[in-house]
C-alpha cells in the first residue's frame, strides 16, 4: 500500500485560505464519505483516507494501492472553492516515509505553532476516531497513526519537550499580558465560536477583562456558545459597529 498526504498551516497558508479548508469534527465523517465516493468513480476504488483539521492546519491522510494526489488535490481544491493552481502554491505533499515522519511530527508537537504544545495530539486521536467511525480508517492508516501516537509519547519521555509547554490559548493570553499594561481594562472579542475559542476564553476570563465579546458567521452558534452567557454574541460583520461600547462582561 501507497502512502500519501497534502496539507496546509500556519507555515505555508494565510488564514483565510486555511479558513476556507477548515472541518469541524462533526463534518469530518461526511467530508471523508465525499473523499472517497470521489476516488470510487475513478481509478481508485479503495483508498482509506482520514483528516486533520486543526486552528493552524488540515491535512489529509490517504493509502491505497498507487499515489494518486492529483486528484487528492483536485477534491480538495473543490471543496474550499479554490483553484487547485492556488491550493499548490500553499500545499505540502508527502509520500511514504515521508507522510509518516510528518505524521510523527506533528503528534509530537514539533510542527505546532508554540513548540510540543500538547493538544495537537488529542485532535489527532479525534480525528482518528472519526475516521474509524466513518469506515474510512484501514490497517494501513491505523497502524500509521497508532505507531504515531507512540512516537509521541516516547518523544515526551525522553526528553523536556513537555517541560514548558503550553497551548495555544494560554500563548495567547501571554502575549497579550505583553501588550496590554492591563488585561482587566481591555475588552476582548473571539472571532469564532469553536473548540478553540472556548478554550482560550476560558484562559481570557481567568484575567477579567473589561469586556468580552464573541462574533460568529452565525448569530445563533454565537449564543449557543458554551460562554454566550458571560459575553455579547453578535454576527460578523455586524458586531464591529457598536461592539467596543459595549460594557458586557
Amino acid at each position: 500500500m501507497s502512502v500519501w498526504a497534502l496539507g496546509l498551516n500556519h507555515t505555508t497558508a494565510p488564514l483565510d485560505l486555511r479558513g476556507r479548508f477548515a472541518f469541524a469534527l462533526d463534518q469530518i465523517a461526511p467530508t471523508l464519505q465525499s473523499l472517497r465516493s470521489s476516488f470510487s468513480t475513478g481509478r481508485h476504488p479503495q483508498v482509506e483516507a482520514a483528516i486533520i483539521s486543526t486552528c493552524n492546519r488540515t491535512e489529509i491522510y490517504c493509502a491505497s494501492e498507487q499515489v494518486a494526489l492529483d486528484h487528492t488535490f483536485g477534491w480538495l481544491a473543490q471543496s474550499g472553492g479554490v483553484a487547485p493552481a492556488l491550493l499548490r502554491s500553499h500545499a505540502y505533499t508527502l509520500h511514504g516515509d515521508e507522510a509518516a515522519r510528518h505524521a510523527f511530527r506533528v503528534a509530537s508537537g514539533l510542527d505546532s505553532m508554540v513548540l510540543g504544545e500538547p493538544q495537537i495530539l488529542g485532535q489527532m486521536k479525534d480525528a482518528v476516531r472519526a475516521a474509524e467511525t466513518a469506515g474510512a480508517l484501514g490497517s494501513t492508516l491505523n497502524q500509521l497513526f497508532q505507531r504515531s501516537f507512540a512516537v509521541a509519547k516516547e518523544v515526551r519521555t525522553a526528553t523536556e519537550i513537555g517541560a514548558h509547554s503550553i497551548s495555544m490559548a494560554a500563548a495567547a493570553v501571554r502575549l497579550a499580558g505583553q501588550l496590554f499594561e492591563d488585561l482587566r481594562k481591555t475588552r476582548v472579542l473571539f472571532v469564532g465560536a469553536g473548540e478553540m475559542i472556548d478554550l482560550a476564553a476560558t484562559h481570557f476570563a481567568a484575567k477579567e477583562p473589561k469586556s468580552i465579546g464573541i462574533a460568529n458567521r452565525t448569530l445563533e452558534r454565537g449564543e449557543n456558545w458554551p460562554r454566550a452567557s458571560a459575553a455579547r454574541p453578535c454576527a460578523w460583520p455586524t458586531c464591529r459597529r457598536g461592539w467596543p461600547n459595549s460594557t458586557s462582561s
